[in-house]
């Protein structure tokens, strides 16, 4: 497994060697594609190779995965779930070795790649509970001598594509909760963390396998975007969850828009964090050093733009930039790292290429904005000092960089927060209780995410997760996302041998 095999001998404990096929085709391990290497972002060196999967793959996938639908769909809800929790005990089971995986191969921090696992045990147990829980509604008829009521069934199949920055904990947001609402899964990971989708997908299918089930009900690919664009124009699957950027994302939704397909989408995020005059500041700048520079700022939900009254601005911006000054950057397996590397060397020239942008448009960088000299992609958190009207506010810049900006008012911190094409996530800090309902409020933010005294990002799987705007409307995990994943049916029985007829029509 390259130089560092020695360090890598956990993979072995999740069934990853040297080579590995990277796709999971009605029960079975094949790949007839080109061999793509994984690579380590904290040194740019080959951690593994894989096979991917074509489109021959793919069809003999989808094929498999249409036939075992037949079977899944009517199996009763509470047996998925048993399935569903025998999945979530087999991913405790590997918790460590699976999350230094996500932190190897994706680059964020131990502690956070061990939690991205976590997140999908938790999405387990939650949908262990939802099976016993998909009810309809028993609506008052008009009519005597009739019942209405909703009956909620599986779509089929949902396709779920998921991003490098949570190449495991978005899959759990929608297979979890697709599995036990009677639906199979095909799942196209990141071209990127290719190594990450065959461990899971693994354990899923020694689940399945153990409970004699047809293994095409969990369907995988490691692939490119014709991998991504077959599930899009794919009439055989009725939903897809598509997590990335909002360019992309609004290709997903025309393709599958034209065969009237749903889709469910995580976009873009452009996250803000306003301090009021009366917060807790040390509470603010905690929450502010998380949100800004946590997963080396590749989360979606980021804080990217940081509003400050004006009266407490310098006394944040002081303790920020000497926090920032004290995070250690590293190896995000070593203990005591803070900041990992970015993903991908395309990453650090995108950052370059936005530093460069920022500095024709800024006040001030307060602090960071290079790249660090070494093998990998390591790149400085950076603070910036800059005017909300500054066009480069308005994008999305997926790294460590936070924008930070002054204001006097609430109303302008809140028209300064909704400012922005994107809509993810939000927050505010403060001790008056009537701040927080007006931001809470219709006249408040925007966002899906409404946040206070607490970040931006680390959010909980009992709610529903998703954004407005630009970040696509999608609402995945907890809370009523579930409705999404099935179709509902409005029923009416007669069981009298009048015809009434709705609002008291005669009709012969």
């Amino acid at each position: 497994m390259g130089s560092e095999s020695k360090s890598f001998d956990f993979l072995k404990e999740i069934g990853l060697g040297s080579s590995n096929i990277g796709s999971y085709v009605n029960g079975q391990w094949k790949a007839s594609g080109s061999s793509v290497t994984s690579v380590n972002p904290s040194n740019n060196q080959t951690i593994a190779e894989v096979t991917e999967a074509t489109l021959q793959d793919y069809e003999e996938g989808l094929q498999a995965c249409s036939e075992a639908a037949k079977t899944w769909m009517t199996i009763p809800a509470p047996k998925r779930g048993e399935i569903v929790r025998q999945i979530g005990e087999a991913l405790r089971a590997k918790l460590d070795p699976l999350g230094r995986l996500v932190s190897l191969e994706m680059g964020k921090i131990l502690a956070e790649g061990i939690g991205e696992v976590q997140e999908i045990i938790d999405m387990c147990d939650y949908a262990v509970g939802l099976s016993r829980q998909l009810n309809g509604s028993i609506i008052p008829s008009e009519r005597p001598d009739h019942m209405m009521f909703e009956v909620w069934n599986p779509l089929g199949i949902v396709g779920v594509i998921t991003a490098f920055n949570f190449p495991c904990a978005v899959l759990g947001w929608n297979a979890c909760i697709a599995l036990v609402c009677g639906n199979c899964v095909v799942w196209k990971g990141a071209p990127t963390t290719p190594l990450i989708t065959i461990a899971v997908t693994k354990l899923v299918a020694e689940v399945l396998e153990k409970n004699n089930l047809p293994g095409a009900i969990f369907t995988s690919f490691c692939g490119g975007a014709d991998i991504g664009q077959a599930i899009a124009k794919d009439t055989r699957i009725p939903l897809v969850s598509f997590t990335g950027s909002t360019k992309v994302g609004l290709m997903v939704q025309q393709t599958v828009s034209e065969r009237f397909g749903k889709c469910l989408l995580e976009l873009s995020g452009n996250n803000a964090i306003i301090v009021m005059d009366d917060a807790d500041i040390k509470l603010a700048v905690r929450s502010i050093l998380f949100a800004a520079v946590g997963t080396a700022g590749q989360r979606c939900t980021t804080c990217r733009r940081l509003f400050l009254h004006e009266s407490i601005y310098t006394n944040v911006l002081d303790q920020l930039v000497g926090l920032y000054k004290q995070v250690k950057i590293g190896n995000p397996l070593e203990k005591g790292t803070l900041v990992g590397p970015l993903h991908t060397r395309t990453s650090v020239e995108n950052f370059q290429k936005g530093i460069s942008t920022i500095k024709s448009q800024a006040r001030k960088i307060l602090t960071g904005g290079s790249v660090l000299e070494s093998e990998g992609n390591f790149v400085q958190p950076t603070i910036v000092e800059i005017s909300a009207d500054a066009p480069v506010v308005k994008e999305e810049l997926f790294g460590p960089v936070l924008y930070v900006m002054k204001f006097q008012t609430l109303e302008e911190a809140i028209a300064l927060n909704n400012s922005v094409p994107q809509g993810l996530s939000s927050s505010i800090f403060t001790q008056r209780p009537g701040t927080i309902f007006k931001w809470i409020g219709p006249r408040g933010s925007d966002c899906g995410i409404v946040n206070a005294n607490i970040p931006t990002n680390g959010a909980e799987i009992g709610g529903a997760f998703g954004g407005e705007k630009a970040t696509g409307g999608g609402r995945e995990a907890g809370s009523d996302s579930w409705k999404q994943y099935m179709r509902r049916s409005t029923c009416t029985i007669n069981y009298g041998s009048e015809l009434p007829l709705a609002q008291g029509i005669n009709f012969g």
